[in-house]
């Protein structure tokens, strides 16, 4: 669903946010009573109190976010010097700090732990900028992968999403006053040349973070990514996304403006898998607590690896896919991998 215009969340959907992180505090032993008598009702343990207390939490933050950046812009002059180096880089702390709230208490919670393999932090090149192109499943990876990058990988993350996350106050107020873009589906070529303005200025601490699927993976999108192949005449790359059953047939052309636009900066792919089960609130529900390990892989790619031909490079990714699906049915069955922090 399409956003509403700016001055409509700025003025109703932020103050709101507020209000019920307030009238939520002020009622909290009312919803603690409530769900600690409905939970035995429900399978699994304490469910509606999991659940009410990882809202609680979110709603929150999502205040505190929105007060302290209100002071921020007062700060910088009523956003006069809001996108200045002082106040972006105080926002990508506020960004840090707020994730790794949330980070903490969803493992905590849902009885989670997350594990990393491939490159490490100390194995990314210094001030170099990474190009990230991750695979797309599951609940709150995008979350997963912003908090990696600024706690783990010490990286300012510039982050392509879809514009219906502007409903989301926090989300809309901060991405929007970072170098990140809101990118409505179908975007085409309008989206591509986003892309790489966005790519196109990168510093030695950035990392542009592309979702080359464009959405979760389902198998029903899976089905019709292989049709739309089909249907525009790519048969050969139709029958390699067929043999990709745990991955949806990546679209180049948001990749292939990132290398444009920043042909000297390091590649990293991210595979994952531990919850891309998990499809809808449902799915979510049902599995609570989830005692689940979210196992991710980070392959680095050195730029001088990278084709410069277009095609030579859509066959690259299309060959980094097929890996990456590889990886991810290896590691449903095995996953003995060392714990990130």
């Amino acid at each position: 669903m399409r956003p509403p215009p700016r001055w409509v969340r700025r003025l109703l959907l932020a103050p709101l946010a507020v209000v019920l992180s307030l009238a939520l505090v002020v009622s909290s032993p009312l919803w603690l009573l409530i769900s600690t008598a409905v939970s035995p009702l429900a399978a699994g343990r304490l469910r509606p109190v999991r659940v009410l207390w990882l809202a609680s939490v979110y709603l929150l933050v999502e205040a505190a976010v929105l007060v302290t950046m209100f002071a921020l812009w007062i700060a910088s002059g009523f956003g006069a010097r809001v996108r200045s180096p002082a106040f972006q880089r105080a926002h990508y702390v506020l960004c840090g700090r707020a994730l790794a709230v949330l980070y903490r208490q969803a493992k905590w919670v849902l009885r989670l732990t997350v594990q990393i393999d491939g490159a490490t932090p100390d194995s990314l090149p210094d001030e170099r900028p990474l190009l990230v192109f991750s695979r797309h499943a599951g609940p709150g990876d995008s979350f997963l992968l912003a908090h990696a990058l600024i706690a783990w990988y010490a990286r300012e993350p510039r982050i392509v999403v879809k514009d219906s996350l502007q409903w989301d106050p926090a989300i809309d107020v901060l991405l929007n006053r970072l170098p990140n873009r809101f990118i409505a589906p179908g975007g085409g070529q309008g989206a591509e040349a986003q892309i790489g303005d966005l790519a196109h200025d990168l510093d030695g601490n950035d990392a542009l973070v592309i979702f080359p699927e464009g959405g979760n993976f389902t198998p029903e999108r899976w089905r019709r990514g292989v049709a739309r192949l089909r249907r525009m005449g790519f048969a050969s790359m139709a029958r390699r996304a067929e043999r990709m059953r745990n991955v949806l047939p990546p679209r180049p052309g948001g990749v292939l403006a990132a290398l444009d636009a920043s042909p000297h900066a390091h590649v990293v792919l991210v595979g994952h898998t531990g919850v891309d089960h998990l499809r809808t609130i449902a799915d979510v529900w049902r599995e609570l607590p989830m005692d689940k390990s979210i196992v991710m892989h980070w392959w680095l790619v050195d730029p001088s690896d990278i084709p410069t031909d277009p095609d030579a490079r859509i066959e690259w990714l299309y060959g980094w896919w097929a890996r990456v699906d590889d990886w991810i049915s290896q590691h449903k069955v095995t996953q003995a991998i060392p714990t990130a922090g």
